[in-house]
């Protein structure tokens, strides 16, 4: 008798479709044509999606919500670059900015604490 040891019974992976789901839905936000707000108020606006999925997909299995959640930093870089001229050309720079708002503000948009775990970046930038 075979016993697939793979995941233990109690653990639930967020399915590819869910995944997919939110990512269409970070697309749709369309966050790097959204230069006329800050990012203060981008943070107040997508607060509740983001800490919704955190609080439903990652009490099992955090590692396959990550790379969904850098989607939304990836977005941010382009807002930055897209909202000021400095950073237009300068996509090191912008990662480079997006790092230092995230180290002096870890609590302004709910994926942060989530990716950003100790004053550390989980992963790219």
């Amino acid at each position: 008798m075979a016993v697939d040891m793979a995941l233990p019974s109690c653990q639930r992976l967020a399915s590819p479709k869910a995944l997919k789901v939110i990512r269409q839905t970070i697309r749709r936000w369309a966050l790097h044509h959204r230069t006329d707000k800050s990012l203060e108020d981008l943070a107040r606006m997508f607060r509740p999606s983001i800490q919704g999925w955190i609080n439903y997909y990652s009490h099992f299995y955090k590692s396959e919500l990550t790379p969904t959640l850098h989607r939304i930093d990836a977005f941010l870089i382009r807002w930055a670059r897209n909202k000021f001229k400095r950073l237009r050309q300068r996509p090191k720079g912008a990662r480079d900015w997006l790092a230092r708002v995230v180290r002096a503000t870890p609590h302004l948009f709910a994926h942060w604490r989530f990716l950003h775990a100790n004053g550390r970046t989980s992963g790219a930038v």
